[in-house]
């Protein structure tokens, strides 16, 4: 099942993709895409998609799940990446927030901050919560999972790594989060450590990955992170970027306004972007 969100930003409806790719809209049978909606028996009583009426042709995609409580973060977890930036692969999981403002569509324009110089991209699978975890054992980590996702995981570096303090003031800025088109179940996802994800600048290949070199899986990371906080349904792990980001350039190349992004991952949809200024 793809869910998936339509509408102006800010007044989104819930709504499902059907087999032939048409949007239909499922605010007759659930508020929006957030908290016990996301739980297996609320997403198995829905009806059929090809039962729901059609959303108007052309209509904008929201994120794919309504605002999340938390949006958290997972730095170096390819090994290709973390070798291309210089660092050591972590022996445990580097954990930082990205801002709930940041959180956007699919294909809204990604705006560089103001007097920003060196604002990068990463194309990164999302994983959403789908039930309550605390002290999650790994091995039961999955029913805590209610699908996959795309995230443009946007980070301007000078804010994250020269202006001292945590990561989180170049990971935050607006439209820094565009999230979706839809949120796969993991029904259809056979296999989340074997996806390729890449990511074009103006036509150009410059991410082409997978996720079978990542360091720590999607189980792996519900349950550590649920030995630090509690993750609701609705909250998105953002899990990490394979190599090909501006900063592991030689010279380091970093986005313009003007320029145009489209990325994706294999079964789970694309993103395209303009980049603008704030």
């Amino acid at each position: 099942m793809k869910l998936l969100r339509f509408g102006p930003p800010g007044a989104e409806k819930p709504g499902l993709l059907d087999a032939d790719g048409t949007v239909r809209d499922a605010s007759g049978a659930v508020a929006d895409w957030s908290g016990e909606a996301l739980a297996p028996a609320a997403l198995a009583a829905l009806p059929a998609p090809a039962d729901l009426p059609a959303a108007p042709a052309g209509v904008r995609l929201g994120p794919c799940v309504a605002r999340p409580g938390k949006i958290i973060a997972i730095g170096l977890n390819y090994s290709d990446h973390a070798k291309e930036t210089g660092a050591e692969l972590p022996a445990e999981p580097i954990i930082f927030m990205k801002a709930t403002t940041s959180y956007c569509g699919p294909d809204d324009a990604v705006l560089l901050p103001r007097g920003s110089t060196k604002t990068d991209w990463e194309v990164e699978l999302g994983v959403v919560v789908g039930a309550k975890a605390r002290y999650v054992a790994e091995a039961d980590a999955a029913a805590h999972i209610a699908g996959y996702c795309v995230v443009h995981d946007v980070s301007e570096r000078e804010h994250q790594i020269e202006r001292c303090g945590q990561w989180v003031k170049g990971k935050s800025h607006d439209t820094f989060c565009p999230t979706g088109p839809w949120l796969v179940t993991p029904d259809e996802v056979p296999d989340p450590l074997d996806l390729r994800l890449w990511l074009e600048i103006d036509g150009k290949m410059r991410q082409d990955g997978s996720t079978s070199t990542m360091a720590f899986g999607p189980a792996y990371l519900i349950s550590y992170l649920s030995q630090f906080m509690t993750l609701e349904p609705g909250d998105l792990i953002t899990t990490g970027t394979p190599p090909g980001v501006g900063m592991g350039c030689k010279p380091p190349e970093y986005l313009k306004a003007g320029m145009k992004i489209k990325l994706g991952i294999d079964g789970l949809g694309e993103q395209n972007q303009e980049i603008g200024q704030a």
